[in-house]
């Protein structure tokens, strides 16, 4: 093992090392760091030990090649337990294991392109209330939007009445577990302040729904064909079925994270497409190649460029913004001798933004992601959906869908940003946008070249 103790890395304060500058502004630090120190980088965060990844071999061995020596870190288990419990994103080990095996049918591919025409129905729905010229809150409505999506398809559940309340509590969580991340130190839960009253009623609400849905589902007790149908008739070798609050943390996970991520970048896809209106247009040309017909699974096989955009958006903005670990075991990485207890992470936020794998980081380039440009990149240089066997469960599911969604809005209406707006993304559990995002929605129908005409029969 290599004689070296630690990697490059700033200093830090004595007490808290670099746990000030990080919370303060998290993305501008984690690439000042690679910027600084290159690869592998070392922290000292309140008294731990913490190494930040930014080389794709690197990440392969944290991800896939060894996952065995890391877990989950408990200051993001204790950040989310109270909403999630212990489900796909927080569980360890076996339990992990038999969790995720249980669920991962659900996602198969023939399954979920059963799924195609609830996604561009709700969202034709979406468009058909939104008023000429109207201005919204794009973020706002494809959190609703993706919320219903999820709730109907792999929940068999309606949520249109409740979609804002829900919304709003799963902003607080999220921001909540994100100031638990970032401080530490900061009152427990049942200590009765103002937040944590807050947080308690908004993750009632959350709970509460997750419980409406199951209890609708055991009133047929019959399978209907969609993920909580499996997982409440799953057993497993002895013949037993989930508890309620496995059952209950499995369920919450799944709809958290199955809108929350794909909302995301769905907001960012629009923010920037109004920014680039060549690369609009040049969308546009493809859409029109439907002929005006509402897009299929079926058709996304003729729309690479319509996923080249999406992917370009998940790299400047990943909505799994970070990947952090914890070390179980002591090992080398990187030539640099790692102990038990530090904390081990990357940042696809920084890793997509790497100029020796993505000239001119900052721009928006969806032809990035031809075939041919794709097969130059290492593998975990762009890695949006992490990786291993912690790897997003619903990654086909949420690919499929955000296609969809973009195909069919960018169909019917053109959205432009209204001025004077500062935008800034806030990291929290996923990458969001600070604040509202307001988007002009004008009505348009995407004229059809005779050109596109041509090449389409």
């Amino acid at each position: 093992m290599s004689q070296r103790r630690y990697p490059p890395g700033p200093k830090g304060e004595i007490l808290f090392g670099s746990m000030r500058p990080f919370a303060q502004d998290r993305l501008n630090f984690l690439i000042e760091c690679r910027e600084e120190y290159g690869d592998l980088v070392h922290l000292r965060i309140l008294g731990r030990h913490a190494y930040l990844i930014n080389d794709p071999d690197l990440v392969r061995f944290v991800l896939v090649e060894h996952p065995e020596l890391f877990h989950k870190t408990p200051l993001f288990k204790r950040a989310t337990r109270n909403v999630i419990g212990n489900g796909l994103l927080t569980s360890e080990g076996e339990f992990h294991k038999r969790q995720r095996q249980l669920a991962q049918p659900a996602f198969h591919h023939q399954r979920i392109a059963n799924y195609g025409d609830e996604m561009v129905d709700f969202t034709r729905q979406m468009l058909d209330s939104w008023q000429p010229g109207a201005v919204l809150d794009i973020h706002e409505a494809m959190m609703q939007l993706t919320m219903q999506i999820v709730a109907r398809t792999l929940f068999h559940a309606e949520v249109v009445e409740d979609a804002h309340q829900i919304g709003t509590a799963i902003t607080t969580a999220l921001r909540f577990a994100t100031q638990r991340t970032a401080r530490p130190l900061s009152l427990p839960d049942w200590v009765p302040t103002r937040t944590n009253r807050e947080v308690k009623q908004q993750t009632a609400l959350l709970h509460t729904t997750i419980d409406r849905i199951i209890n609708e589902h055991r009133t047929t007790n019959a399978d209907q064909g969609d993920l909580l149908s499996m997982l409440m008739l799953a057993e497993d070798e002895h013949g037993e079925r989930m508890s309620d609050q496995q059952l209950r943390d499995e369920a919450m996970t799944i709809f958290i994270a199955g809108h929350e991520t794909t909302a995301d970048a769905l907001t960012w896809t629009f923010f920037l497409l109004a920014q680039h209106p060549e690369i609009e247009r040049k969308l546009q040309d493809e859409i029109a190649l439907l002929h005006g017909l509402p897009p299929t699974v079926n058709d996304l096989a003729h729309l690479p460029y319509t996923e080249m955009v999406i992917k370009e958006s998940m790299r400047l903005y990943p909505p799994a913004w970070i990947v952090p670990r914890l070390a179980i075991s002591d090992f080398e990485l990187g030539g640099y001798p790692i102990r038990h207890n530090s904390i081990v992470f990357t940042s696809p936020y920084t890793m997509h933004r790497h100029p020796r794998y993505f000239p001119d980081p900052e721009r928006f380039l969806p032809e990035r992601w031809t075939p041919e440009q794709e097969k130059t990149l290492p593998r975990y240089a762009y890695f949006p959906f992490g990786g291993g066997p912690r790897v997003c469960i619903g990654n086909g599911f949420a690919m499929m869908e955000a296609r969809l969604v973009l195909a069919t809005i960018v169909q019917q209406v053109q959205l432009r940003l209204v001025a004077g707006q500062q935008i800034t993304p806030e990291p929290v559990i996923t990458l969001r946008p600070a604040h509202e995002i307001l988007m002009q929605a004008d009505r348009q129908e995407i004229p059809i070249k005779p050109e596109l005409l041509v090449q389409s029969e």
